[in-house]
């Protein structure tokens, strides 16, 4: 049986990374219509439509082991060919993507990348999504490793735990005087107006069901952005649970409060990545690991 073309392999790693055939074009400095027949004829090879052709393209069912194959190829080159070498100048650069949740990228996760050892021709891509979902990312094949609150190894991946990240609730003085001057009851906890990051996080209705002991769904303001979440609890739109590393400067300043004092959620993190012998990867794992161990509870 005829090997997988490696040219063919990258193409296609490019067209679902940049979401179209023009923009994998302009990456690799071909022409639109070479990567077409480069990924019709990996298609061929392979007996199966590898390319959704949509916007962004994305891989289909079939395609995603052999995006994740042409990721680890592409990476594990690049490694011997830098020991083979030296250091290469200028082209040959290869990306590491690497999917995050919001709330470690604003705190831990970039002194993580800080305290790498320096090394010609590796760049970070990184991606952000809620930590119950960025597992998906590293399933799918999209990205080399992620932060995750999925304990459970991903097939072909290594799994190790990083710490929790604790959570505590906020709320402005005016805003607890107002809506929860009889304390945190269900019923000022249905009525109290809840900042969320997105429709994906379910962190605060987790630590509503903890403290309520059953579901609630009070209106919700959402706030995809770290700085504007914590900046609408600090001006009295809602109330939020907000990473303690954030948390702690509004409660010292004194322009918010703990709502719930004693009381807390914490989430725990751990950090999934491919299952290779890679410089790249075990020098990223152990900067993550101690930062996280600095950072995390």
């Amino acid at each position: 049986m005829q090997g997988l073309d490696s040219a063919q392999l990258r193409t296609f790693a490019a067209v679902v990374a940049e979401g179209s055939f023009d923009a994998a074009a302009r990456l690799l400095h071909v022409t639109p219509s070479a990567v077409s027949q480069r990924i019709k004829a990996l298609e061929e090879a392979v007996g199966q439509v590898l390319v959704r052709r949509a916007r962004p393209c994305v891989a289909t069912d079939a395609g995603r082991p052999l995006l994740r194959l042409a990721g680890q190829l592409m990476l594990l080159e690049r490694e011997a060919l830098a020991d083979a070498r030296g250091p290469l100048a200028g082209g040959g650069r290869i990306r590491v993507a690497v999917v995050v949740n919001a709330d470690s990228l604003a705190t831990w996760f970039p002194a993580a990348l800080a305290r790498l050892p320096q090394r010609a021709g590796v760049s970070f891509d990184l991606r952000q999504d809620d930590q119950d979902h960025t597992a998906e990312l590293l399933r799918d094949g999209s990205v080399t490793a992620a932060v995750t609150a999925q304990r459970e190894a991903v097939q072909g991946c290594r799994v190790l735990r990083l710490g929790a990240v604790r959570y505590r609730a906020l709320a402005t003085p005016d805003f607890v005087a107002s809506h929860f001057a009889g304390g945190l009851t269900a019923a000022a906890l249905a009525s109290a107006p809840l900042v969320v990051f997105d429709r994906k996080d379910r962190v605060q209705h987790r630590f509503i069901r903890a403290v309520a002991g059953r579901p609630i769904d009070p209106p919700v303001h959402y706030v995809p952005s770290v700085p504007a979440f914590s900046a609408a609890i600090r001006l009295g739109l809602g109330w939020g649970l907000v990473p303690e590393q954030i948390a702690q400067a509004d409660l010292a300043s004194g322009h918010c409060v703990d709502l719930a004092p004693g009381r807390h959620l914490d989430v725990p993190l751990y950090w999934q990545h491919w299952r290779l012998e890679s410089e790249v990867l075990n020098a990223l794992t152990a900067a993550v690991r101690a930062v996280a161990a600095e950072n995390l509870r």
